[in-house]
């Protein structure tokens, strides 16, 4: 027996070493951990339960037969991130470059299956070089076993993608359907087709960091969700990302014990927006004043800057927040920002994550670029993401709220549970001065000093209708309220509409508007 177990325990440090120590060495002197590593860091200590470690390929040609290493290129099990089950793949780039074939992908899936069977996240740490040449067909076939369970956990469980090397061709598309992507600065790259294919087909000559770099993927394409300094930072993330977020579909978010006062009445919210209506000021100022302090967490910061999307708590509950940033082209809603805060609408409503909306938007952004690439259509993917939620939505106009954008911004009518307005709000069909152009053309055309009288009639209409006082009238804002009130308000609402129960009518899916 003791023989035994001595086969045992060398098999599994051979099976540690991966790929061997000069492949070790290579990894950390390009700045990279190991597959093993990550894990080590990322999972609670001692927590960490490996599944398929002996397993080999049983590929013959090209020979790889004289190249058989213990886990095939892949590390996958489960354990704890704060208390908390987590299943975890990490690719080992020293075992054939972390490339894909069919028993990689076959361990892959095992653990997927898993992970929505007992209903845990999965998270997947990325370092490949993509499908195993050497394989053929079989490496795209686990590609697309892989794909598919992506689809099938998709707002069943949360699914997590960090990219911590290069992910290329195939591989792209299992982090694409995930729910959040991670990428580290420098050592991480995405894309379909590399430089040199590229300069060969089109001519272009690119980097692989302006191609599929970081900050690319975060600023320019919005692939990812977060551009990191480092690995460790990343997995830091990834944890804090992991407790705003529940189990599985069937749970609610985790309610962390309170630190912050539910009562407390910021004073510097009534200096935050400005009295001037075209003046800028910062969205994440007022939603830090609201949120509990120190609590909000900001998702693809980089891109479509003019709407503001992450987590945050109230008095200890996980709340999803959507707010238009009038400091960034006035906060009109573009494609880019319509997409982005409908994605994040969808994700938070699968994961039973309250949403909270911040509004001051003076519209779509106009003009023929954004119309010929659809800003219709894209716009429409967030009346639709708002309109099939059923977790609780709650909305706070802070200034303006003009036309369709009133609309779409969790308004009343797309089914916001509470719906409140500061007394700076402006809610109309659109701002003063054009409704001014539109409803007296003819009397300044006749008047004898035109600019001063439109400015008249410019203020007598914002006292008229550009302000929150008709829409209270009407039961569309259930109240206004003063800056200072909204933090106690929203607690209070967010315990009152735990136990909100909704539901769609039964259907296969719904049919957005792609």
């Amino acid at each position: 027996m003791e023989d035994r177990i001595d086969e045992l325990r060398e098999k599994r440090e051979e099976a540690l070493l991966g790929g061997g120590e000069d492949r070790i060495e290579s990894q950390h002197d390009r700045g990279k951990m190991t597959a093993r590593e990550r894990i080590d860091y990322f999972l609670d200590d001692g927590t960490f339960k490996e599944f398929d470690r002996f397993r080999t390929h049983d590929t013959h040609k090209f020979g790889m037969e004289e190249k058989k290493l213990y886990g095939d290129g892949v590390v996958t099990g489960y354990g704890e991130v704060n208390g908390r089950k987590v299943f975890v793949f990490a690719h080992d780039f020293t075992i054939f470059g972390g490339s894909l074939g069919e028993v990689f992908a076959e361990k892959i899936c095992k653990l997927m299956d898993k992970a929505v069977e007992v209903g845990a996240p999965v998270v997947g740490l990325n370092d490949s070089a993509g499908a195993r040449i050497q394989e053929g067909v079989k490496s795209l076939g686990g590609f697309g076993e892989i794909f598919r369970r992506n689809t099938e956990a998709s707002g069943v469980v949360p699914q997590i993608s960090a990219i911590m090397g290069p992910c290329a061709g195939g591989a792209v598309y299992s982090p694409a359907l995930t729910d959040f992507t991670f990428m580290v600065k420098d050592t991480s790259h995405m894309f379909i087709t590399g430089p040199d294919v590229i300069k060969t087909v089109t001519g272009e000559e690119v980097t692989f960091e302006e191609l599929g770099g970081a900050k690319t993927h975060a600023g320019t394409s919005g692939v990812a969700h977060f551009a990191e300094d480092g690995e460790e930072e990343t997995l830091d993330h990834i944890a804090r990302l992991l407790s705003y977020l529940p189990q599985n579909n069937v749970e609610d978010p985790p309610r962390v014990e309170p630190w912050d006062d539910p009562e407390r009445a910021d004073e510097e919210l009534t200096e935050i927006v400005p009295d001037q209506p075209r003046k800028p000021y910062d969205i994440t100022d007022v939603i830090e004043s609201v949120a509990d302090e120190g609590s909000f967490f900001e998702v693809q910061a980089r891109f479509a800057k003019n709407v503001v999307v992450g987590f945050a708590r109230l008095d200890g509950r996980s709340v999803g927040v959507v707010a238009n940033q009038p400091r960034v082209n006035a906060g009109t809603l573009d494609i880019e920002a319509s997409e982005k805060a409908s994605r994040f609408v969808r994700t938070c409503d699968s994961f039973n994550v309250p949403i909270l909306t911040f509004v001051d938007v003076p519209g779509f952004l106009p003009g023929t670029d954004q119309e010929h690439n659809g800003i219709i259509r894209h716009g429409a993917k967030l009346l639709y993401a708002y309109s099939e939620a059923t977790v609780p939505l709650m909305t706070v106009i802070t200034r303006k709220a003009y036309g369709g954008a009133y609309d779409v911004m969790a308004s009343k009518h797309l089914g916001a549970d509470v719906n409140y307005a500061w007394p700076t709000a402006e809610i109309a069909v659109m701002g003063p001065q054009g409704a001014v152009n539109i409803l007296y053309s003819e009397e300044l055309e006749d008047a004898e000093d035109p600019d001063a009288r439109r400015d008249e009639l410019i203020e007598e209409y914002r006292q008229e209708f550009a302000n929150p006082y008709t829409a209270a009238d009407k039961g569309f804002i259930d109240d206004v309220i003063e800056p200072t009130e909204t933090r106690a308000r929203l607690v209070s609402d967010l315990e009152m509409l735990k136990s909100k129960r909704d539901s769609l009518p039964d259907k296969k899916h719904g049919n957005i508007p792609l």
